[in-house]
């Protein structure tokens, strides 16, 4: 299996996990707060936090998946690797407020790995080519 091959495999992953999650938060916030890993669920108006997380998961699956099926394969791993830092960021609120060791590495800390590995998979098929097709220049 070619890198390329591998890393389009890799990246369809996040981006569907990454919606798979949206979908989760968005439609059944109940159910996927309990597996998040913090000690309570919010309680009244603050599950609409859970909401707010599933918009965020949204967003950065479709920002991916655009950038994938375009063939913007450098910009994907640049935009990759920076999704990485948002389980990165469960896993220290998950800490920060005395939830699941376990949820907040076994899970948010190798979402967080594995992401940022294929945006580094990306960055290294992609190095030294250019994606200047499609980008606005100006002359004068």
């Amino acid at each position: 299996m070619s890198l390329k091959t591998l890393n389009t495999v890799l990246a369809t992953v996040v981006v569907l996990f990454t919606f798979y999650l949206a979908a989760s938060f968005l439609l059944t916030p109940e159910t996927s707060a309990a597996g998040f890993g913090l000690p309570g669920r919010p309680a009244g108006d603050g599950g609409g936090f859970l909401n707010v997380k599933g918009n965020r998961e949204l967003a950065m699956g479709l920002g991916m998946g655009v950038l994938l099926v375009t063939g913007r394969r450098r910009s994907l791993g640049w935009v990759v690797l920076m999704v990485a830092a948002a389980p990165f960021g469960d896993m220290v609120t998950v800490l920060a407020h005395h939830g699941s060791p376990a949820a907040a590495f076994g899970i948010h800390g190798l979402t967080s790995a594995l992401i940022a590995v294929t945006g580094l998979l990306l960055l290294r098929e992609t190095r030294g080519t250019s994606e200047t097709a499609g980008t606005l220049s100006t002359t004068h």
